[in-house]
């Protein structure tokens, strides 16, 4: 049992700190794109930040899927649900703030958390003996 609560605990935060990963890699791409926007008065930000917020909207999330690949879209939702109870509690006008809390608070619950909870359950029932002890 402590084995599959360990590779559940190591698959959440992978899943956390992956989607957490293209998010960065994605907004820095963009990074020039929004500031060119914000410098000619747009008032409406480049999409890649409104798509980067964590368990957004159904609108949002219908054009996240357009613009992200299956196996991303895929990620983002595992993701979405693994730090929906973090989401729904910080409201800040920073995707950047939102996506770097809800991650942290994300690793460490299913990351360290996950591996304490494992550490914690009991041992399996094999254990090795000497040949020379009776069984």
């Amino acid at each position: 049992m402590a084995s599959f609560v360990r590779f559940c605990a190591v698959l959440a935060a992978a899943v956390v700190g992956l989607s957490l990963l293209l998010f960065t890699l994605d907004e820095s791409s963009s990074g020039s794109e929004n500031q060119v926007r914000s410098v000619a008065g747009s008032s409406r930000l480049a999409t890649n930040t409104e798509l980067g917020r964590p368990a957004p909207s159904p609108a949002i999330e219908r054009a996240r899927e357009a613009r992200h690949s299956k196996v991303r879209e895929y990620l983002d939702d595992a993701n979405d649900v693994l730090v929906a109870p973090f989401a729904s509690f910080i409201d800040s006008s920073s995707v950047w703030f939102e996506r770097m809390v809800t991650a942290a608070l994300g690793l460490l619950l299913y990351g360290l958390g996950g591996l304490m909870a494992a550490n914690w359950l009991p041992a399996s029932g094999r254990k090795s003996q000497d040949w020379r002890t009776a069984p």
